[in-house]
This record gives structure tokens, C-alpha cells and sequence, in this order.
């Protein structure tokens, strides 16, 4: 992670200097805008990943250069092998974006559907409360 948030620190101070040059040579506002944008992203990216970095307190297995690639196995996480959400997700996505091309009324269709289906696939492995009493 040490490497990570180096890259992305050095490239938000890169993409200050370009706008600075940018500025020089008669950019327009709009352009210095996105590139200054692009560097407070970039930033905010480099500070997270160091904020996280620090909170871990240990090196891990990338940032160690005598580190063979077993020690990096493990766990990765848990991914739904037969989720139907994510479809629901993309199309009621694709219909709020579609929806600002055609008319506020089918946005607002797109972003109520996008809603339900995000607490459908947040919640697709809740347990529902017991309602027996013992």
C-alpha cells in the first residue's frame, strides 16, 4: 500500500503543475477546473488508501520486496455465486441515465427502482427476525 498511495499522491501533485502550466499558457477555466478536479481526486485517493495503510500497522505482502506471492493468499472476501441483484441494479441505473435524456418523470422511475434494487442486493443475505415467541 506504501507504493499505492505514493502513486497517487505524486500524480495529484502532477496534475497541480499541469494546471499550473495549463494556466500559463492561456488555458481556459474550464480545462484548469478539470485538471484541478482531477488532482483533489486523485489526493483524496492517496490520503485514503494511507489513512487505511496506517490503520492495518503492519507491512503487507506487496510492500515487502523479499515476499513470495504465496504470502499474499488467503481469503479475498465473500462474492454471491448466484446473485440476481446486480441485473435489477444495472437496468433501473440504465433507465434513471436514460431518464435524463428523455424526461424527469422516467429519472425519477429509474432512480425508485435503483433504490430498492441497491436494498435488495445489500440485503439479499440478511435472516429475517423471528416472529415466534418462545
Amino acid at each position: 500500500m506504501k507504493t499505492n498511495w505514493r502513486l497517487f499522491v505524486g500524480l495529484s501533485v502532477f496534475y497541480v503543475i499541469v494546471a499550473i502550466v495549463y494556466w500559463k499558457l492561456k488555458g481556459d477555466p474550464l480545462g484548469i477546473t478539470g485538471i484541478l478536479l482531477s488532482s483533489g481526486l486523485a489526493g483524496m485517493v492517496g490520503f485514503y488508501i494511507w489513512f487505511t495503510q496506517k490503520r492495518i500497522g503492519t507491512t503487507l505482502p506487496e510492500d515487502n520486496t523479499s515476499a513470495e506471492i504465496v504470502d499474499g493468499a488467503g481469503e479475498l472476501g465473500f462474492y454471491s455465486p448466484h446473485s440476481w441483484w446486480p441485473l435489477p441494479v444495472a437496468l433501473s441505473m440504465c433507465v434513471a441515465g436514460m431518464g435524463l435524456l428523455i424526461g424527469w418523470w422516467l429519472t425519477l422511475v429509474g432512480v425508485t427502482t435503483l433504490i430498492i434494487s441497491i436494498i435488495g442486493l445489500v440485503t439479499e443475505y440478511e435472516k429475517p427476525l423471528s416472529t415466534t415467541s418462545h
